[in-house]
């Protein structure tokens, strides 16, 4: 079955090397590449938070709770996310494995849980990227409007599996530029907002007065809030990927961290500070905040902006500046996924076939695989009104929460059994510096959004519109308890966990073998 159980051993480096799917011999070519440089690490960072919500929902979120309560929303989810990058980045810098907190599951909860998070993530990007090829299209028409959507898809997904196909580092250099276009745009539209607040630029400045009108700056009291802590969740989903790269980073302990450490800095300033500016330029009142999409730029609260500021063709910059986060977040679905499912087989949880990786350690098989179920889900966009797609898309919506209440699971329980196992702390190449409060405190937010995501459905009654937005939440524990019940599986006691991760010694010998590294 390809499911047995996996056979490890120590290499050289620190890392698993893992015999395939059980299969009684190392496959032929298992093990990744260690190409991703610093700099790499730090855009994938910041990249990973940095989507299409941004630049075009967070209109939507001022308009919905107000400027204050939009920034309340979103400093509490920052806060969270902060805690929980800080719990992935201890584990991860201790012990940068293929699959990363899939692994962690496995081993520091129960196979089972493991397996159930897996396969949750893969799936969760493999459809994310299908809405990617969605949004895509719908962006593209804006230039093309007498080009079938469809076309660009297609074009976009052959592009990223190229990209991810060649290596590692190609993809990591690739989301460097991407994620840098969206950078500079972000600061771009900082500077020139504070200055039109003060009247350095545009033609007259409101002040602070849009903070003042009606109910703002809460508008509609605590409920709006609860709305868009929902709506923020789902917007920093993505800061997990510098744990996924973890294992082909080329000096994991000192990179992650490094990483983890800017999250809370790209939160202030970007997320932060544009619903700030936003808020304050804009009145939460005016209409166009509401009809901002990806299928008409115009109303973009970054083109409203900067067509207020005066630069020619605002839409058209926005629009080009979206397209990019969108083939960011294609290009960082279909390399996460690809390398969870890899990980998977590793481990005897996905078919076997996926072990093997190409002569410059990229998972082909399963990038290949991840590829087609991402096209398959957008060919479900296109035959009956796009409702199984809209099924997918509900599926998926809750399988990031999932995510970050496991993170948080791990942490608590790898630095019990670290602890009771006679580990010191000092030892570690990065600490957590909230624990155990900080991921206590996450895992409880997570249950907030994961609980209270369409809340104004069940308050009405509605049904349907319940079922959809819930309907990831069985399907999880299904799979769950349905391995468990297979596979008999338990919760490993603290005792038993196996919580060795890098020596001293093999972080000293990483140090000199990228001293002269390109970062």
């Amino acid at each position: 079955m390809f499911w047995s159980q996996p056979q490890i051993k120590e290499d050289s480096a620190g890392l698993d090397a893992q015999q395939c799917g059980g299969c009684g011999k190392v496959a032929e070519r298992t093990d990744l590449k260690r190409g991703l440089s610093g700099r790499h690490m730090q855009m994938i960072a910041i990249g990973g938070a940095i989507g299409t919500g941004l630049f075009v929902a967070s209109g939507a979120t001022v308009s919905t709770a107000g400027p204050g309560g939009a920034l309340v929303a979103y400093t509490a989810i920052g806060l969270m996310v902060l805690l929980l990058m800080q719990s992935l980045g201890e584990m991860s810098a201790h012990m940068p494995v293929v699959g990363n907190f899939q692994t962690y599951a496995a081993r520091f909860i129960s196979p089972s849980f493991g397996f159930a998070m897996g396969w949750n993530y893969w799936f969760n990007w493999a459809v994310t990227v299908s809405a990617d090829l969605v949004a895509s299209g719908i962006v593209m028409s804006y230039w093309f409007p007498d080009v079938p959507g469809w076309m660009w898809a297609a074009g976009f997904l052959v592009l990223l599996t190229v990209l991810n196909a060649l290596s590692a580092r190609v993809y990591g250099e690739a989301e460097f530029w991407l994620a840098t276009i969206k950078v500079v745009t972000i600061i771009v539209f900082l500077v020139s907002g504070v200055a039109m607040i003060f009247g350095i630029l545009g033609n007259g400045s409101p002040g602070f007065a849009n903070w003042r009108i009606e109910d703002a700056p809460f508008h509609g009291g605590f409920l709006p809030i609860v709305t868009i802590f929902m709506i923020a969740g789902f917007s920093f989903q993505g800061t997990e990927l510098v744990g996924v790269a973890a294992a082909e980073s080329g000096n994991p302990h000192r990179d992650v961290p490094r990483a983890i450490k800017s999250v809370f800095w790209r939160i202030m300033f970007f997320y932060i500070g544009a619903i700030a500016i936003i808020g304050t330029l804009i009145p939460f009142t005016d209409p166009n905040l509401l009809r901002s999409s990806e299928s008409d730029i115009a109303y973009s609260p970054f083109t409203l902006v900067f067509d207020r500021l005066g630069i020619a063709a605002a839409a058209a910059v926005m629009n080009a500046v979206i397209l990019t986060s969108i083939l960011s977040a294609g290009n960082s679905g279909l390399y996460a996924s690809s390398r969870m499912l890899h990980s998977m087989a590793l481990i005897g949880q996905a078919p076997r076939v996926f072990c093997h990786v190409t002569k410059r350690g990229v998972p082909l098989n399963a990038m290949l695989a991840t590829a087609a179920v991402s096209a398959l889900g957008f060919c479900t966009a296109l035959v009956g009104e796009g409702t199984a797609y809209t099924w997918l898309v509900s599926i998926v919506g809750v399988s990031g929460i999932f995510m970050w209440l496991g993170i948080a699971a791990c942490h608590i329980r790898f630095r019990r059994a670290y602890l009771l196992q006679g580990y010191k702390l000092e030892d570690l190449p990065y600490r957590a510096p909230f624990f155990p409060f900080g991921p206590i405190l996450a895992f409880g937010m997570c249950l907030i959004v994961l609980l209270g995501q369409n809340y104004e459905a069940i308050f009405l009654g509605q049904m349907w519109e319940i079922i959809s937005a819930y309907i990831g939440v069985p399907l999880f524990l299904g799979v769950w308890l349905g391995y468990h019940l297979i596979k008999k599986d338990r919760m490993t006691p603290l005792a038993e966990l196996d919580v060795r991760g890098v020596t001293r010694e093999q972080i000293e010998e990483d140090i000199e073998r990228t001293k002269h590294y390109d970062d």
